[in-house]
């Protein structure tokens, strides 16, 4: 019997498509600006949204305190309007895909030593499952690399309209970059003919979301973390790389690469366990680097393990991981 679909009513309709034509009125209008330009007013429309939005101000004040505690009420929400306005510039730096385009390898530093990175990994034959997190601007990261020539597919998740999904895919396509969208059907199917076609395979795994999570340290705190990309890793021996975009002095980006060794446990479940941690920590470490470019109002210790216990525990397999 075939399932129905439950149209949204009638308001929640109205309303998505009334944000979708800002959306793209938005888009249009940024089109013509300077690069410099945009960027001067996406930082200056995120210092105002960090004055706006007390509950999103709230929560990035709450996760400053989890990640830092060493550090003063005064430096913290310094940290976190930087934070705002960071967003804002790399949200309307990305809106101007021409500008963009046409000076992204000048905007996008790829230092030699971390091309040599990808490049190794990719000559060993099995694919790579690059991992990234919401730092710097993840955008411009899979947007540099695919321009550059590297087979690549990254997996992202559908907004709530598809009309904006399809204005994302579009966006990403006009890069050179593929999307899997992860609640597609055949998108598990998709994943592993990327690996076997020896593809580049990306995924951010900084986020609580509601998919299959195991339980791994991030800033001292146990936080639930996608494993898709360990499971994946585990399962093909793809190699693993950790890739960030961070900005630059300057206005410019950079971007850091690095391999991350498979775990040698012939225990599949401890093993996704172990190289999760792993990639965890090479995240929290990109973050600690510029910490202004993360994306401090997003709940990242919302979900607790069922079973309370210190990090050091659970990695040694006292705790459960989740299975939302």
């Amino acid at each position: 019997m075939e399932r129905r679909v439950e149209r949204p009513p009638l308001a929640k309709r109205l309303k998505r498509f009334l944000r979708y034509l800002l959306i793209r009125t938005v888009l249009l209008c940024l089109q013509p600006l300077p690069l410099g330009w945009a960027r001067a007013l996406g930082s200056r429309l995120g210092g105002w949204a960090y004055a706006i939005a007390g509950g999103e101000r709230r929560k990035a004040l709450k996760s400053l305190a989890t990640a830092f505690p060493e550090k003063s009420d005064a430096q913290r929400q310094a940290l976190a309007r930087a934070s705002f306005r960071h967003l804002g510039a790399a949200a309307l730096e990305v809106a101007c895909t021409g500008a963009l385009d046409r000076g992204l390898e000048s905007l996008v530093a790829w230092p030699e030593a971390d091309r040599a990175v990808l490049d190794a990994a990719l000559a060993k034959g099995k694919g790579v499952v690059f991992i990234s997190g919401h730092v710097g601007n993840w955008e411009l990261l899979a947007r540099r690399v695919a321009r550059a020539g590297y087979p690549s597919q990254s997996i992202a998740k559908e907004t709530t309209d598809p009309r904006l999904t399809k204005l994302v895919e579009r966006f990403r396509e006009r890069g050179g970059v593929r999307s899997i969208w992860r609640g597609q059907d055949g998108a598990a199917r998709a994943m592993l003919r990327a690996l076997r076609a020896g593809e580049i395979l990306g995924l951010l795994i900084d986020q609580d979301t509601k998919v299959q999570s195991l339980f791994v340290p991030f800033f001292g705190q146990l936080a639930a973390t996608p494993r898709a990309a360990a499971d994946l890793a585990v399962r093909t021996g793809a190699a693993v790389v950790t890739g960030f975009c961070h900005r630059v002095e300057g206005g410019g980006y950079r971007l850091v690469m690095e391999d991350v060794p498979l775990p040698e446990d012939e225990d599949r479940e401890a093993a996704a366990l172990a190289l999760t941690a792993a990639l965890s920590a090479r995240i929290e470490a990109a973050i600690r680097r510029t910490p202004e470019q993360w994306v401090w109002m997003h709940q990242r210790w919302k979900t607790r393990p069922p079973v309370e216990a210190s990090p050091q525990a659970l990695l040694a397999g006292a705790a459960p991981a989740t299975a939302r």
